[in-house]
Formats: structure tokens, sequence, C-alpha cells
């Protein structure tokens, strides 16, 4: 009986969700379907969505969920990913 008093939940890492994706997912095939919608070619908008999320699913396969957020900070210029409290990528050796 003193087992069921606490239940201790065994999803807390979960990533949050809309519908079945993750927010990452969900934008890779929202974006360009609005795209396909707002430009008249409605079937092509579905096959790079479909193509977006597959690809990102591949990508992110096996690793974090911030992976992407680390390959932005690594290849892309300072301003890109809005890390204020980070020192820039290229600097590999720090005085202090």
């Amino acid at each position: 009986m003193a087992a069921d008093k606490y239940v201790i939940p065994t999803h807390l890492d979960d990533p949050e969700l809309i519908g079945l994706w993750t927010l990452d997912e969900f934008l890779a095939m929202v974006i360009p379907f609005v795209w396909g919608i707002l430009s008249q070619h409605i079937l092509i908008g579905m096959l790079l969505s479909g193509a977006g999320w597959w690809g990102l699913r591949k990508a992110k396969a096996g690793r974090a969920t911030s992976w992407l957020l680390h390959l932005a900070y690594w290849h892309l210029p300072a301003g890109f990913t809005g890390l204020k409290a980070t020192p820039p990528s290229y600097l590999r050796l720090m005085a202090g």
C-alpha cells in the first residue's frame, strides 16, 4: 500500500510536444507548408514539409535535443544564435 502513495513520473526530460512533434520538427513542417499555401504550390509545400521533417529526424537521431543549437554556435555568425553570455566560437584559448 505504501508503494502506491507516491507516484514518480518517468518522463521528466521529454521535450514539449505540439501534437506528435517537437517544436523544431513542427516548424520544419509548418514553414514549407505555409510557403506552399502562400505561393499557391500546396503539393510542393507538402512534399517539402515531409522532406524537412524526415531530414530533421534523421539529423537529430541519437543526439541531444540541443544539437542543432550547438552546430549553429560553431558554424554560423555570432548574432545568429542570440547567445550573449558565451564567447565567440573562434576563441579557443581564454585568458583568465
